[in-house]
C-alpha cells in the first residue's frame, strides 16, 4: 500500500521524481514499469500486475452499457508505461500533464493500492474541500473517523 504525501518538481522534460518509499513498494509489486493515467483532476500511477487485473476487470463489464465505454474509453486511452529512470523519475507524457494540469510543482500522495499525481494547488483545494466534507463523508464510510481514532473529535 502507499501512504503519504509530498511535493515535488516536474523539470522541463516533465519529468517528476517518485518518492523513494513508493519507488520501493511499486518495485516490490512489479519488476515491470509501472502504469500512469488520468483520473477526474488528478493522474493515477499504478503497480504494473494491478493495472492488469483493472483493466481486465474493465474488459469483464458489460460493453453495452454507454458509461461503461466511457469510462473504459477515459482510462484505458490515456494509460501509459512509465518505467521509472535511474534517478527514481517518472516522464509525465503531455497529455498526461496538460489533463492534470501539471505545469511546475506536483503533489505525490500515495491512497493506498495507487499513488496520485496532482498540481499542487489542485491538491491543495482538494485537501480544503476534504476537511469541509470529512464528517460527512467519514459516517458515509462508517464511522471511519472512530476507528482506530483517526479523525476529528
Amino acid at each position: 500500500m502507499f501512504r503519504g504525501r509530498h511535493v515535488h518538481n516536474l523539470d522541463t522534460k516533465g519529468r517528476v521524481s517518485i518518492p523513494a518509499g513508493f519507488r520501493a513498494e511499486l518495485e516490490r509489486q512489479s519488476e515491470r514499469a509501472p502504469i500512469l493515467t488520468n483520473l477526474k483532476d488528478c493522474l493515477a500511477l499504478y503497480p504494473h500486475e494491478a493495472w492488469v487485473d483493472f483493466e481486465q476487470h474493465l474488459a469483464s463489464v458489460s460493453a453495452t452499457d454507454p458509461r461503461i465505454q466511457a469510462y473504459r474509453r477515459f482510462m484505458v486511452s490515456g494509460a501509459v508505461e512509465c518505467p521509472l529512470d535511474r534517478q527514481g523519475r517518472i516522464l509525465v507524457p503531455p497529455h498526461l500533464r496538460q489533463h492534470a494540469q501539471l505545469e511546475r510543482e506536483a503533489t505525490i500522495a500515495g491512497v493506498g493500492p495507487i499513488v496520485e499525481i496532482w498540481d499542487k494547488a489542485r491538491f491543495d483545494a482538494e485537501m480544503v474541500h476534504a476537511t469541509s466534507q470529512f464528517d460527512d463523508w467519514a459516517m458515509v464510510v462508517g464511522g471511519v473517523d472512530k476507528v482506530g481514532g483517526a479523525g476529528g473529535g
